[in-house]
């Protein structure tokens, strides 16, 4: 368009600024919003505190770094993920903080568990796992049939757990061969078997 307008007047600030100075908006016939970008910014100021919000300040961070919201941190570009749809095309947290939260919500929603009581689930077991009483705890272990949380255990025991299905009847055969204990089945008929009792 040969005839476009290269500056613009803001309706709150009254000051005449380059088009670069306001947001976009397909709305209006200029596709600019009304006000400019600071003005914009004042005005949400505004009206977060008048609704007893407090509005987040921009902080200003060196080119090829962002600030991370949860850590308060500037760090370059190379601890942050690619995010297509954010407006600098990063994730709005670092990846330490991303498996932070991610960490949490996961434990929230799958077991209905928070940070607070995860810790005092592993505190009550002496900081140790259930089943082995040496290995720090730190899967959460839960009846699948009823999803009660029985404990946080060891990698180890929750994965031995997995492999027995959580049937007890095979845990104790899995313990009287470990001990020695003579456990193999009589066969009785066809595809009939005795267990030793």
């Amino acid at each position: 368009m040969n005839g476009e307008i290269k500056s613009k007047r803001c309706s709150r600030c009254k000051r005449h600024l380059p088009r670069g100075a306001f947001a976009g908006n397909r709305s209006p016939s200029d596709g600019l919003q009304a006000y400019c970008r600071e003005c914009a910014a004042e005005y949400y100021r505004q009206r977060q505190e008048a609704r007893g919000r407090t509005a987040r300040v921009e902080v200003l961070v060196t080119e090829g770094h962002k600030r991370c919201p949860q850590c308060e941190l500037a760090k370059p570009h190379s601890e942050w993920e690619r995010n297509r749809t954010s407006s600098d095309g990063w994730a709005s947290y670092c990846r330490v903080c991303r498996a932070e939260r991610n960490r949490v919500s996961y434990f929230k929603r799958k077991y209905g568990l928070s940070p607070v009581e995860l810790k005092a689930l592993v505190a009550e077991q002496a900081g140790v796992c259930c089943i082995c009483l040496s290995a720090l705890p730190e899967h959460v272990d839960h009846c699948h049939e009823t999803g009660r949380v029985r404990g946080v255990l060891c990698f180890s025991c929750n994965a031995a757990l997995g492999q027995f299905k959580d049937r007890p009847d095979v845990m104790r055969r899995a313990a009287a061969y470990v001990e020695g204990n003579a456990w193999k089945p009589t066969l009785v008929a066809p595809g009939v078997y005795q267990l030793p009792s």
